[in-house]
Parts: structure tokens; sequence; C-alpha cells
């Protein structure tokens, strides 16, 4: 040990603490304003099923559905990989992956809707379909045959249809409740939201739905569909996105673009409203910012082009789809919608390469981080969380399993949610 070096300093203890007590504020801000994520599963997708088609069977059709979609159009990997380009290395395991993930579980989160695509029916009809959403929802959780999220899409908080969507609201979660309760999956979702007041309408409304059932304030979060232009950009010029996150007080748990209307609102063409025109690439950057930090997450969109019909269409729409979902997850929307079940096998080859094709590199990073390795990339805290919240949602998923990260990062699961939920001063900090 050499000669200890001799430290001075200039400052009254005095002066760091009058700083301290002048941004008491800020970091109660910080706090309560940028929670972080919450680290909970995120799906990949979010399946729309109009209120009068849900049933008991629905997810597991869906799953056949696919299946069968596979075994018609692409039986074995290689055609499959052929149809979509995937290479070699990855022919195999993607398509053996997305085969056994139909079969197991299809769906990662189902929203039985009460808007668009259930339109309008007379109020004792609603009133029955929403009724028996609740009785089913109830049922397939307990039966062990749910899908990990499940809720409503009820219509939205404008005059012409509020007290419809609030009774349709009301009716299901008093189904749940008489049920046995509500689910842990259980997500709602509050459509065209156009100004942050209808988002504190909305919490208001659930506050009262808690306090006649005696459940612990803040039990019903919900989700924010973006598909108006002023709920990106207001009048006055500001984020309308953001104001609404903070409307929520708290509840917010998703931003969804609504690729069609929102198209539709901005005067886009019929022929070219799709999740990556530019005027949706701004809307969802704007989301994306909005929500980084809050605990809100952002999903995008969906694809109209169906894949039906011979090979060759079939084939077509899978290219599209799976270019979409590559994109999205490219630029950090981990979630998008699926509108047909002949969707979810191109959803899941997209999910499934993205995350085999880098896991390596990735697991390989992040053991150098975590035993001070070096290498040629210098690596931070935040790159860090980055590279561990990748491969997490890659396990979630089931891209991924947790032995194959282990054995190329030394890392266990408890390991990878530790550095992904890193303190806010760690991410200040610099790699050592």
């Amino acid at each position: 040990m050499g000669q200890q070096e001799k430290v001075a300093t200039s400052l009254a203890g005095a002066v760091s603490e009058e700083i301290s007590a002048s941004l008491a504020s800020v970091d109660a801000e910080l706090e309560r304003r940028y929670p972080g994520d919450p680290g909970t599963r995120q799906p990949v997708h979010t399946v729309y099923v109009p209120g009068d088609a849900f049933a008991a069977g629905t997810i597991r059709s869906w799953g056949d559905q696919a299946l069968a979609a596979l075994d018609e159009h692409a039986p074995d990997a290689a055609s499959f990989a052929a149809v979509l380009g995937l290479s070699d290395e990855l022919a195999e395991p993607v398509y053996s992956r997305v085969r056994a993930k139909l079969e197991r579980e299809p769906i990662e989160d189902l929203r039985v809707d009460f808007e668009d695509g259930y339109g309008a029916h007379p109020d004792a009809d609603e009133d029955a379909t929403a009724a028996r959403a609740a009785r089913l929802i109830a049922q397939a959780y307990r039966d062990g045959t749910a899908a990990p999220y499940m809720g409503i899409r009820m219509k939205c908080m404008e005059a012409a249809v509020r007290d419809r969507g609030i009774r349709t609201l009301d009716v299901f979660l008093t189904g749940l409740i008489q049920s046995g309760g509500l689910p842990e999956g259980l997500v709602l979702t509050l459509p065209k939201v156009t100004y942050p007041e209808q988002v504190g309408a909305f919490v208001r409304l659930l506050e009262a739905f808690e306090k006649a059932h005696g459940l612990d304030a803040g039990r019903l979060g919900f989700e924010i569909q973006i598909e108006t232009s002023q709920s990106i950009l207001a009048t006055d010029g500001t984020a309308t996105v953001a104001r609404m996150i903070q409307a929520a007080e708290g509840r917010a748990t998703g931003l969804h673009y609504g690729t069609f209307d929102y198209s539709a609102c901005l005067g886009v063409s019929a022929a070219y409203q799709a999740s990556d025109h530019p005027a949706a690439d701004h809307a969802k950057a704007v989301m994306q910012v909005a929500a980084a930090g809050t605990g809100v997450r952002v999903s995008d969109g969906s694809t109209n082009v169906l894949p039906v019909g011979p090979a060759a269409k079939v084939h077509d729409a899978w290219r599209l789809h799976y270019g979409l979902t590559r994109r999205a997850l490219a630029r950090a929307y981990y979630q998008g919608w699926d509108m047909h079940p002949g969707h979810i096998p191109t959803r899941y080859a997209a999910v499934y390469a993205f995350y085999r094709e880098g896991f390596e590199q990735a697991a390989a990073r992040l053991a150098r981080y975590a035993n001070h390795a070096g290498g040629d990339v210098m690596d931070e805290p935040a790159t860090a969380k980055a590279l561990s919240g990748y491969l997490l949602r890659g396990l979630d998923c089931g891209a991924l399993d947790i032995a194959e990260v282990a054995r190329l990062s030394g890392l266990t699961r408890a390991d990878l949610e530790g550095f992904a939920a890193p303190r806010r001063g760690d991410l200040t900090a610099s790699a050592k």
C-alpha cells in the first residue's frame, strides 16, 4: 500500500444540507411521477374479441385455428422460415417454440370488446353480454384456462355513449366480485380519450367502485387508448398524453396506439393507414417519451390485413405482420394488437426471433458487466438494465429458457431482476 492520500474540502456540511433541503420537493416529485417500470410481465400482444363472440372456448379456439393455419400453409420449420426469411439457425427453434406456445398459451392478453368491435346493441343485450363475460372470465381463472391477462374494453367517456360505458363496466366488475373477486390479471381499457379530464373522470368512477366493495384504493388500473390527434397535441401545444398519465393518479398501466382511428383522425387515406406510417411513428414517439420512467407501458397497434385465403395471400399477410412486429420490437414497442387467429403464429415468430437472435450476445455482455470483466464494449448500469430487461422479456414470453440464459450469463432470474430494477442513483453512476 502506498502513502494514504491527504483529502481536503472547502465546503461546510451545512452547504450540502441546505442543497438537499432545497431539492426535497423535487426528490419527492421524481419518486412520485417516475417510479420506473413495475417489473411485472408485459404481454407481447392484446387480442380483441367482440363481446357477443366471446365464449368459454375462445382462447383454445384461437390456438387451434393458428395451429391449423400452420399445418396448412407452413407445416414444418423450413417452409415457415422460407416465408418469413428466418435463418437456418433460427428456423427450428422458432418454429418449435411457436407451435408449443400455441398449444400451451396461445393468447397472453385478451380483451372482451364492448366498443368498436361490438357496436351498438339494445341495453338489455349489452347488460347480459357484460355479465356473461364476467362469469366466463372468472371461471377461466378458476379452472386454469385463462390468459395471463384478461378484461374488457368499454365504450369511451364521450357524452353519446358515456352512460352505456359506465353501466357495462359496472355490470362486468360487479359480476367478477360476485363470482369470487377480481382476478390478478384483470385489465380495463378506456378508448378514444381526448382530454385529461376524461381520464380523471374514469379515476373517480373506479374510486367509487372500490369504495362500494371495500377494495383497496388503487386496486383498479386501466390502459388509455391513443386514437385521436388531440390526445397527442393539445390546443396549447402541450403533449396531452403526458397530462393524461398524471390525471390517472398512478392507475394508468399502458398506452395503446389505435392505428386506424388515429390515422383517420389525421386524414390518412385508408390504403395508407398502417402502424409504420410517419403519422403513427410520430404519435408513438410522443407516447413513448411521455411514458418513460412513469411505469406506464406502450403498445403498438395492429394490421387489418388478415392471413386468409390461398397460400400466397396468407404468406403475404404473414410477411407483412412479421415485418411490422419486428419493426415495433426494434423501436421498443414490446406489445401490439392482434385481430385474427392467423396473426398469432407470426406474432410469436417475430418475438421469438427477436430474442433468440440476440440473447447470446446480451447474456455475455451482462456477464462481463456483472463480473467487472471488461470487453470491447464499455457498459454502464443503464445498459445492464436494458440487457437484463431484454432477457427477462424473452423468458416471460417463452422465447428463452432460464437454463440457457444461466449457462451463458452465470446469472439467476433473481440476478436479472436486480439489474433490471436498479436504484435511481445507480443509473447515474458509471460501471466499475
